[in-house]
């Protein structure tokens, strides 16, 4: 029997759009247009590293694409041994490009997914997510990245998200994304752009709502969850473990 995810995107199509996309997600103002406050959360996100880390050493950005978190948390703590996790093997390169021109730490690149990249466990003292988890597709898929995120993490260390979410409630869902986000997108770029944003979102992403997915971090053993910023369909949030 057909499940629901059957007509999503595959992976190896994720990763042919993102191969053809590093210039515009090279530049955080243009590549997360459709992302709501994307600089806040990213902001936010790096802050809360930075304040609960002061001994940083090693991170690892997941679903890095061109670097853009990675070169703002070094632009407030560096050097750091940096490692790079993406699909798309051109914007892994473009983010080494990038991040070694700012760093002198070990930039290691994974061209890999993340369910099944062999990472140290217990190693990192923060993970980044922005913008990727929202690929996740059943509830399996979901709590295993989550343990393994988890399991990846020095004691002590913390994970960081930024990415779409959905509503439980299915009215709250129509008011908050169909016609408050799409109002966005409309005011963004026409009706025809909000057409085209809903239309790959429908294809290739499958966001868990915000209550999910906190409880799932407490759920694979994270001691305590953090919610930065919620506007709408978009939210940053972390775990310590």
């Amino acid at each position: 029997m057909m499940n629901q995810f059957s007509s999503k995107s595959t992976v190896q199509e994720i990763k042919e759009r993102f191969d053809q996309d590093v210039e515009r997600f090279s530049n955080l103002n243009t590549g997360q247009q459709t992302t709501i406050d994307a600089t806040l959360n990213m902001d936010l996100i790096i802050d809360s590293i930075v304040a609960l880390s002061p001994n940083l050493k090693n991170i690892l950005d997941v679903g890095c694409g061109a670097g853009n978190y990675t070169l703002k948390l070094l632009s407030k703590k560096a050097p750091l041994s940096c490692t790079l996790l993406d699909l798309s093997l051109p914007m892994l390169e473009r983010a080494k490009e990038r991040i070694e021109k700012v760093n002198k730490g070990d930039v290691n690149l994974i061209h890999e997914d993340i369910r099944t990249a062999p990472l140290k466990e217990n190693h990192y003292c923060a993970i980044m997510a922005s913008a990727v988890l929202h690929h996740l597709r059943d509830d399996q898929d979901w709590e295993e990245v989550f343990s393994k995120l988890y399991r990846l993490l020095k004691p002590g260390g913390s994970l960081w998200v930024s990415d779409l979410i959905v509503q439980e409630n299915a009215a709250l869902q129509q008011v908050i994304y169909n016609e408050r986000y799409g109002n966005y997108l409309t005011a963004l770029k026409g009706a025809q752009y909000r057409n085209d944003v809903f239309d790959y979102i429908a294809k290739e992403d499958s966001p868990r709502s915000l209550n999910y997915q906190l409880k799932l971090l407490e759920k694979v053993g994270f001691k305590s969850v953090e919610l930065l910023h919620k506007n709408l369909c978009f939210a940053s949030f972390g775990a310590i473990k």
